[in-house]
């Protein structure tokens, strides 16, 4: 599956390495299960970057490759969230690819079972001038089938919510009251929405009334500061501790997981969100 394309990290991958040393730190408040998605940090070693997470405290690590897996486990990481069988592109709002993505779903979802990871990711595709409506019965539809493949391994399939103003034009899935919709038509335990607050600040705002009125939905949450996907710092829109303690307050279980790309020393603006969202 083509994710993101991965783009580089900034600064040298020494300096980050040489930073790691230093990221321990007091143990975090651990109200949330906090992690970081594998591509924003792929300049750096896996066995260095797993490292530097379990010092920091955090819990998993998203969108890392199988060959990864055994090296998260070394280091008590979970990989949280996996590549299923769609793209951001091509996706299960197409009925003609039903078939093609329930057996491969069956392999990737029990694959994920073995790592003991939470979550497959899919995606609604993009419109290609299908309606809204027409789109969200497709995916429905696709995604009853998938059901039984998540019941037997007890896998949840998460579909992520993306912006198309910006970074994905004409993705279908844009907007949380859609991918709500959807997971009412669905209607079943495992399957929910990847809730990605940085592409639905920049879809709709209003980010923690939503997470209020939306939150049994939402299985899986990213950041990312706007405008620039870059940190959470005071460059951005965004002031995450008000939306982490919202997202406590709901009584979530799950994770959550940093998606923003690093302009500065990538393990010490990842140490900084995760002390901003410990609380």
């Amino acid at each position: 599956m083509k994710r993101r394309s991965f783009l580089p990290a900034a600064g040298a991958t020494a300096l980050a390495l040489g930073s790691s040393a230093a990221l321990s730190a007091a143990p975090l408040k651990g109200n949330l299960k906090q992690g970081a998605c594998r591509w924003c940090y792929s300049k750096i070693p896996i066995e260095d970057f797993a490292k530097a997470c379990a010092e920091m405290g955090l819990k998993s690590v998203d969108l890392p490759a199988p060959a990864d897996w055994p090296v998260l486990k070394k280091y008590g990481l979970t990989p949280t969230m996996v590549p299923g069988p769609t793209s951001i592109r091509d996706g299960l709002n197409r009925k003609e690819a039903h078939a093609s993505i329930k057996e491969k779903m069956g392999p990737m979802i029990r694959a994920a079972k073995e790592a003991g990871a939470p979550h497959v990711i899919v995606f609604s595709g993009e419109r290609k001038g299908m309606g809204d409506a027409e789109g969200l019965e497709n995916c429905a539809i696709g995604l009853k089938q998938l059901m039984p493949l998540a019941e037997e391994t007890g896998v949840q399939i998460v579909m992520e919510l993306l912006n198309s103003k910006v970074n994905h034009p004409d993705y279908q899935c844009d907007k949380s009251a859609w991918g709500v919709e959807l997971c009412k038509q669905v209607n079943h335990p495992l399957f929910g929405l990847l809730y990605d607050i940085y592409h639905m600040q920049i879809m709709e705002g209003d980010i923690i009334r939503t997470i209020k009125d939306n939150h049994k939905y939402f299985f899986h949450y990213h950041t990312g500061g706007n405008p620039g996907r870059n940190e959470l710092d005071e460059t951005q829109e965004l002031y995450y501790p008000p939306i982490a303690k919202a997202i406590v307050e709901t009584g979530f279980t799950g994770y959550f997981c940093h998606e923003f790309i690093p302009k500065r020393d990538p393990l010490t603006s990842l140490k900084e969100a995760v002390a901003l969202c410990d609380v």
